[in-house]
Order: C-alpha cells, then structure tokens, then sequence
C-alpha cells in the first residue's frame, strides 16, 4: 500500500472514492517492487473521462524496449454518476482532486481519490500546533 501523506498536510479531504486503474503489465511488475511517488500528481477531467496525472511510476528494471513511460496519463475507472459527481464539484465549487492512497485489491490495484480544497497557510500552522500538542499529551502519559 503506497500513502500520500502530503495530501493531508496540503489539502482539506472532503470526499473521498475509490477507482481502478488502467495499467500496463510493466506498472505493476514495478508497483509491487515498490517507489510509488506522489509528488505533484492530481486528477483531471478530459472530455467525460478522468486521468491520473504526474504519478511516477518507475521503469521496471527487468523489462525490454516495451516498458513504460515513469509519468504518463492513467485512466481512472469509476461509476458514472461518481463521475458526473466529482466533474459538478470540481467545476461549481472549485476543489481538485487528489490521490490519497494506492493498494491491492485481489490483484488489481485501486486508488483512492479525494475531493479536495487547498489549506490556507494559517490553516496548515494550525493542523501542526494540534499535532504536536496531541503527540505530546500521549509521549507523558
């Protein structure tokens, strides 16, 4: 299971779906090795269709000339009212959507995608004073 950490720290989870991935078979070779990176990717709509953007992936290493590219487009597979759901609040309310998570699930894997609103900087400061008093409070227990 790969987290995305950053995602809390940087944005405010509103709603959160789980969707499929398209994959090639060097993707996934290479997911089970593990390196999963997260930085900067998101999700966005292309026509009726949502793509997973910017997720790197490596290259696996025992692959030929036919392995994939580390950060190309990846179709994300939902239902198509979570679809028309997600389109309708990223375009009236102005959220993004953002992967939180990547597992297994009986040999598929699955990504589970947030609607999500930027944290101001005062916001971010204030999630941290909580979290260290929190982690405090437990380490003198």
């Amino acid at each position: 299971m790969f987290e995305n950490r950053r995602a809390r720290f940087e944005f405010e989870l509103l709603d959160r779906f789980e969707a499929g991935v398209e994959l090639r078979g060097t993707e996934i070779k290479s997911m089970r090795g593990g390196g999963v990176d997260f930085r900067d990717s998101y999700a966005r709509f292309s026509g009726n269709e949502l793509f997973l953007e910017n997720l790197y992936i490596p290259p696996y290493g025992k692959a030929s000339y036919n392995n994939h590219e580390a950060r190309r487009k990846r179709k994300l597979l939902l239902h198509r009212k979570e679809l028309t759901d997600l389109f309708a609040a990223v375009t009236r309310k102005g959220l993004t959507i953002v992967p939180v998570k990547l597992y297994f699930v009986r040999g598929r894997i699955k990504l589970e995608v947030a609607l999500a609103r930027g944290k101001k900087l005062h916001d971010k400061r204030e999630a941290e004073k909580t979290k260290t008093a929190k982690r405090e409070m437990e380490q003198y227990r």
